[in-house]
């Protein structure tokens, strides 16, 4: 199961300018890795108290007797709140977060089928923006104190940063984006990252992709590398 959370909070940086500013977007991966096709639908929305921010995944990887995709086998999402009240004031680069992440997954073939939750798992804490003079690279720092249900974890906060880098190296349409988290789940350090290259081709279409970095990540220990090439089109 993927976590994302990328390009659109590239847009925040209109928040502190004051003009609203809202997109959606829809991206396709094949996980080279894992071997299957994940979807994510994106969206943020920012208004005078702050900005909301979600995403849902779906992993493609039910297969029949046959082997043949049939159906999704898993989906996550997650949605955030930034409260933002004083944008006008010395602090207004700091949001208070509230977040809820979520998901559950199904495998084996339809005769003989298993399956797994994501725990629901509830976030409050800050964000720190940050940004150069015309937007186009923005640093979002968080600090969160993260409760699962059913699980203790030993110490229960994530950390996260997320960066977004407009017209890459001078090239038009080329954006780098991604985040990194740092989180404990019971007695494990978990890590994710998801560094994402993107060309826009034109003007809702863009290709690329990603490469989720991991640490003891969705039942894989140690370190994993899992490269994904994928579109985006952006409504």
């Amino acid at each position: 199961m993927k976590k994302l959370l990328t390009s659109v909070l590239v847009a925040a940086g209109l928040l502190m300018t004051g003009n609203a500013f809202a997109q959606t977007n829809f991206q396709t991966f094949y996980d080279l890795g894992r071997k299957h096709f994940t979807t994510t639908m994106e969206g943020f929305h920012q208004d005078n108290w702050g900005n909301t921010f979600f995403f849902i995944d779906y992993d493609y990887d039910m297969r029949n007797g046959n082997n043949a995709v049939i159906a999704p086998s898993g989906t996550y999402m997650e949605i955030a709140r930034c409260l933002n009240f004083w944008q006008d004031s010395a602090l207004s680069a700091l949001s208070v977060q509230v977040e809820y992440n979520g998901g559950l997954g199904i495998f084996g073939i339809p005769a003989a089928i298993g399956g797994f939750t994501v725990n629901n798992a509830f976030l409050v804490g800050l964000d720190y923006f940050l940004h150069s003079e015309n937007f186009n690279n923005t640093l979002n720092l968080k600090v969160l104190y993260k409760k699962f249900s059913g699980l203790a974890s030993k110490v229960p906060m994530q950390f996260t940063a997320v960066w977004g880098l407009k017209d890459l190296f001078g090239a038009s349409g080329l954006n780098f984006s991604g985040f990194a988290d740092f989180w404990c789940e019971g007695n494990s350090l978990v890590f994710l990252s998801e560094p994402q290259l993107w060309y826009q081709i034109f003007d809702h279409c863009n290709i690329g992709g990603e490469v989720e970095l991991s640490y003891n990540f969705a039942g894989m220990q140690g370190f994993n590398v899992m490269p994904c090439i994928g579109t985006k089109w952006v409504f």
